[in-house]
């Protein structure tokens, strides 16, 4: 049985390197190239009405269209499972292996997958489904089968997000709390997970609108805390932003040499890890966050699809930067340390009780994730074998949680980063069959006569 075991993990470390290699990151990159050339670069160009629409539209309740929670409620959802410990712990690795560099491929890999993530979104809108008992599914699965015909796709996505939700979305999000409390204030592991489950429980039971309420208020503050503690970090430090920007612009191009503990980068490990990390924060391409947009309120596709343009931009140019600005002006990221670890020392250097911070992040980003997360596989586990199926997962989603507190079955969480990566390449597919619908309904909205030129005339 261990042979047996070890003969797994050898095949998936070689599945995972193709993965998470040079060959799926091009093709993230790539397809989100091609869509903001695709769309004409409305997420450049219409960039300050996005924000109108979204960010200054927050918690407006009275929408028009048909859905089962707000907009926010559906993107804060989607954030809940985002913003996760890879905007700490993900954003340290991506400058302790690919050095500062990393930082400014992050911003490039977070800029066209804007149009990725819009995309999605648009199209989870449109191809959405209303059950018999009023509720509004959508993502991939439905995306793949009615509009590319591709049913058998649609499975595959279905069974890789099923699977994946235990490691990354569940145990590996719970083992981060456990270790950062017991790290932080000495509790135990067991209790910790068990604690997270029971509270995951009480939500997740009420289904997307329970959901919903919750994490339209976690996220909006966790999100706050994290952002004035790194933006004060930042302020004290004022004076070395130039050279912070400076040596992220330089390094971006040229590598980093060796110091400190820092053993020194290529350009080449600075592109990828900065590119494979941004797109693991914020998740344009892998067609998870579609999922619960496809509840949302409202009476377009691409008013849905401004929502995923402020999800990237919210995840990867806010937070994700300001992690990084923190590492970089603090000098941590040449200690040697790596992830959670390198951020926690940058943090704690810049600011009394900064450690608190990152740990409070790690808390609620986490719980957020599972939250979020648990979602997914739901509606993955619904489209594969019904409603009656969604108990079935429950019961196997809640232990698990506790199972990863105490660090336990490894082999998930290593599987489950590769199913991860893969539940990308039938949604990337979807979406490059799809370009021309995505197009179509941006048209519809932003061209002549459309619902944006009637909405600036009343303006006027």
């Amino acid at each position: 049985m261990e042979g047996f075991m070890e003969w797994i993990m050898k095949v998936n470390e070689f599945v995972n390197d193709l993965v998470w290699g040079w060959p799926l990151l091009l093709l993230i990159f790539g397809t989100g190239i091609f869509l903001t050339i695709y769309i004409h670069f409305v997420t450049f160009t219409k960039f300050g009405y996005i924000i109108k629409e979204t960010f200054f539209k927050m918690f407006k309740k009275d929408q028009v269209g048909e859905g089962e929670v707000t907009a926010f409620q559906a993107v804060s959802t989607a954030l809940a499972a985002t913003v996760g410990t890879g905007n700490i712990a993900g954003v340290g690795t991506a400058i302790a292996i690919g050095g500062p560099g990393a930082v400014f491929w992050m911003w490039v890999a977070a800029m066209f997958g804007m149009a990725t993530k819009y995309g999605e979104v648009v199209l989870s809108i449109k191809y959405r489904e209303k059950t018999e008992d009023g509720r509004f599914v959508g993502g991939p699965m439905y995306y793949l089968s009615k509009g590319a015909n591709m049913k058998w796709l649609a499975v595959i996505f279905a069974v890789f997000g099923t699977l994946a939700t235990f490691g990354i979305g569940n145990m590996v999000q719970s083992n981060s709390v456990a270790d950062s409390l017991n790290v932080t204030f000495g509790i135990n592991p067991l209790i910790t997970g068990v604690v997270l489950a029971i509270l995951v429980a009480l939500v997740i039971l009420g289904g997307i609108k329970s959901i919903g309420k919750v994490t339209e208020i976690i996220v909006p503050f966790m999100a706050a805390v994290y952002i004035i503690g790194g933006v004060s970090i930042v302020l004290l430090n004022i004076r070395l932003i130039p050279e912070a920007f400076r040596v992220i612009f330089h390094d971006a191009f040229t590598g980093s040499s060796a110091a400190g503990g820092f053993v020194g980068s290529s350009i080449v490990l600075s592109i990828r890890y900065g590119v494979a990390r941004g797109i693991f924060t914020n998740e344009a391409g892998l067609g998870s966050a579609p999922i619960a947009h496809a509840a949302a309120t409202t009476d377009h596709p691409v008013r849905q699809g401004l929502w995923g343009v402020f999800e990237v931009f919210a995840d990867t140019i806010v937070l994700c930067t300001i992690t990084a600005l923190v590492i970089v002006m603090t000098g941590a990221w040449d200690t040697g340390l790596d992830g959670a670890p390198l951020t926690t020392a940058a943090f704690e250097e810049g600011l009394p009780y900064g450690g608190y911070v990152v740990t409070f992040g790690l808390i609620f980003f986490a719980f957020s994730t599972l939250l979020g997360w648990s979602y997914y596989g739901e509606r993955c586990m619904e489209y594969l074998f019904g409603p009656k199926s969604i108990i079935i997962y429950r019961l196997v989603y809640l232990p698990l949680i506790v199972i990863g507190s105490v660090g336990g079955l490894r082999v998930v969480w290593a599987l489950a980063d590769t199913l991860n990566g893969l539940m990308a390449l039938p949604n990337l597919i979807g979406l490059l069959i799809l370009s021309p619908v995505i197009a179509k309904s941006t048209k519809d909205f932003f061209g002549k006569g459309g619902i944006y030129e009637r909405e600036q005339k009343q303006v006027e």
